[in-house]
């Protein structure tokens, strides 16, 4: 921070945890395929239902209402939703590997940030008006149907709907 600034920070935080992700995803689709399980065709169910809250918290946490200052982290809380489903939705190796990974660190991130809370290096989560949990669910349900319908198989080339 001392030698690009605060905002220069962010910005190169950002562009490095965006590169991370993308290079993550690439990696994941040149993964060969290795099956571990064959999931049962209901565990696409859950892994839809499990997926809709994680992207309703996920938004919450960068809305402060209720349910931001309830979970305190509920960023946290969406990527261990969208990890469990994804880890019950699908058996071959890579994901397995992708998603036990993204939600041990969700796990170990929330015991680590309450204990920085507990020696008070965190201060309280913001709160807001309860109109922001009506935006907080509106818009991460309008973002789930999206990618459910469109950017799941464009990004990730495999459809969650069923055939």
């Amino acid at each position: 921070m001392r030698r690009f600034g605060e905002n220069g920070y962010k910005i190169f935080f950002s562009l490095l945890s965006t590169a991370g992700f993308v290079l993550l995803v690439w990696g994941f689709h040149r993964a060969p395929v290795v099956q571990i399980w064959s999931p049962p065709d209901w565990t696409r169910y859950m892994a839809m239902a499990l997926t809709l809250p994680a992207f309703i918290l996920i938004v919450a946490s960068y809305v402060p209402g209720q349910i931001k200052a309830k979970l305190r982290h509920p960023f946290l809380a969406g990527i261990k939703f969208w990890a469990l489903g994804h880890l019950v939705a699908n058996g071959d190796l890579a994901s397995i590997i992708l998603f036990t990974s993204f939600l041990a660190y969700a796990v170990y991130d929330r015991i680590a940030a309450k204990r920085r809370e507990e020696r008070g290096l965190v201060t309280v989560t913001e709160t807001g008006p309860a109109r922001n949990d009506v935006i907080s669910v509106v818009v991460g349900t309008v973002l789930y149907v999206i990618f459910l319908i469109w950017l799941h198989p464009l990004l990730i080339g495999t459809t969650p709907l069923p055939s």
